[in-house]
């Protein structure tokens, strides 16, 4: 697509180039089109703005810049999930989080602490395993089977479990992760049965009991479906 405007199309056509694989000036200029002086003056202008960068070849790659821009944009998952997150904590009367997996680890991108008293905080931020934990098995329920090589290998749980988690639509962990810590999870999922992410409360077991799901799992269930139909409109 082209807007009319000839150095933004060029600076546009580069950036795409160098996004589908490292490019020396030459290759820009194959790929692209772009005269070399042409090519060259822009991608140095681009690197200036840290759109681009250099690799330990000296090759163009996209610059650090371009992250820092995409990760100002707002999440919809996250955004749809923060007043999810508030008001389970409140009918729970536990912290809450949001989990996303990355690899074999889970990351935590959005969380409610509760206000008072003792509580487990997860920071945002934070990178858990995905071999224990309630939030793990739901990730790990709705996963691709082939993308869990190695993972189960490792984990508290196994595969009839999860086979349980996915009928019944929720999981829990009573110090499976970390010994005094209940908690109970359950999927978040597109309009179109797609996992996007695992909605979690998660609490000391004195409080949460040795079966948080009988209790809590219809409330996290019901948290996550709220977030898919905010996220479809």
């Amino acid at each position: 697509m082209q807007s009319g405007i000839g150095v933004v199309d060029k600076a546009v056509g580069i950036l795409a180039s160098v996004a589908d694989a490292p490019r020396a000036l030459a290759e820009l200029v194959d790929v692209t089109g772009v005269p070399r002086a042409t090519a060259h003056r822009l991608a140095v202008a681009l690197e200036a703005h840290r759109l681009l960068a250099r690799d330990t070849e000296g090759r163009f790659v996209l610059g650090p810049r371009v992250g820092e821009l995409a990760a100002a944009l707002p999440d919809p998952v996250v955004s749809a999930a923060a007043p999810v997150l508030a008001w389970l904590r409140d009918e729970c009367g536990e912290s809450t989080q949001l989990y996303r997996r990355d690899g074999a680890e889970r990351v935590c991108v959005a969380a409610a602490e509760r206000s008072s008293g003792l509580r487990t905080t997860v920071p945002v931020g934070s990178r858990l395993p995905l071999t224990a934990g309630s939030g793990a098995q739901v990730l790990c329920a709705w996963a691709d089977p082939a993308s869990l090589a190695g993972v189960l290998d490792l984990a508290e749980f196994t595969p009839r479990a999860l086979a349980d988690v996915r009928r019944r639509g929720w999981a829990q962990s009573v110090g499976q992760r970390e010994a005094g810590v209940a908690s109970v999870s359950a999927p978040v999922l597109s309009a179109d049965g797609e996992l996007l992410a695992a909605i979690s409360t998660s609490g000391p077991i004195e409080r949460l009991g040795r079966s948080p799901g009988q209790r809590l799992g219809p409330l996290l269930t019901a948290g996550a479906r709220r977030i898919t139909l905010a996220l479809a409109g």
